[in-house]
């Protein structure tokens, strides 16, 4: 599932390619039936909080849009190729276009219903009007883990399994320590290495967590993805340590941790 930085970064390119400008909007699948009522509209702004992206068009109609755990934009210039697969929602402006397939959510709601979305959900650490006070206060008095806490998005909106796990290793947290059990030092020196960590990822389309002191040895998870220090590295040896890294599934996804580093 993508995590809040590749939300950001499309809403960045999205506000860039359409906003100030009437746009085709269409739904060659057929499933997004409010097309219809989009097409020829003035899109005027993009906007995300965490996993949530916004687009708002003149008179009202914002698009919500969650991509979950299959949902994609791919990007075109004009003319775009006839749609290929099940595209939900086609967005034409005047020299690029962009398809969204396979999205948990793409519906047309209204200020109160965005509102009432984004009244669920935490601070999202790449927002400007971001509180870390709200998180903290419920971490502090919570008995979760704290690597369950960091995955709910009504404790703080846009981290995903990559962040969880990385953050807690590069903070040398336990993700099994109860949130209580977390000090507020180190909840505030996370929250602000959490800040800058996510707009790395922002800027490179990319989640950078390795120092460069160990961003060597082992490979990467996958091809063409930075290193990580534990993400889906089970059983490999920590690159700081070399204790074997251990995984656990944690609120349904699994979570990577040294049982060395983190204690």
């Amino acid at each position: 599932m993508p995590e809040g930085h590749t939300l950001h970064r499309l809403a960045r390119l999205h506000q860039r390619r359409f906003a100030g400008a009437p746009v085709a909007v269409s739904s060659p699948q057929g499933r997004f039936t409010d097309a219809a009522i989009l097409n020829g509209r003035l899109f005027t702004r993009a906007s995300v909080w965490g996993k949530h992206l916004f687009h708002h068009y003149d008179g009202g109609p914002i698009v919500h849009i969650h991509l979950g755990l299959y949902g994609t934009f791919t990007e075109a210039p004009v003319p775009m190729p006839l749609p290929v697969g099940q595209v939900r929602m086609r967005v034409v402006g005047a020299e690029y276009g962009t398809d969204l397939r396979g999205p948990t959510a793409c519906d047309v709601l209204d200020e109160a219903q965005v509102s009432a979305i984004v009244a669920r959900l935490g601070p999202d650490p790449l927002r400007k009007d971001a509180d870390p006070s709200l998180p903290w206060a419920r971490i502090s008095k919570s008995r979760k883990p704290i690597g369950a806490l960091l995955m709910d998005q009504s404790v703080i909106a846009g981290v995903g399994n990559v962040y969880r796990s990385e953050l807690l290793f590069r903070h040398h947290i336990d993700p099994y320590r109860l949130g209580r059990d977390v000090s507020e030092i180190e909840f505030a020196d996370a929250w602000t290495d959490l800040v800058a960590l996510m707009k790395i990822g922002v800027r490179k389309g990319k989640i950078v967590v390795v120092a460069p002191e160990y961003d060597h040895g082992a490979p990467s998870y996958a091809p063409n993805r930075p290193r990580t220090y534990v993400y889906r590295r089970a059983g490999e040896p920590c690159r700081v340590c070399s204790t074997p890294i251990l995984t656990a599934v944690m609120e349904g996804r699994n979570v990577f941790w040294c049982p060395t580093c983190q204690v």
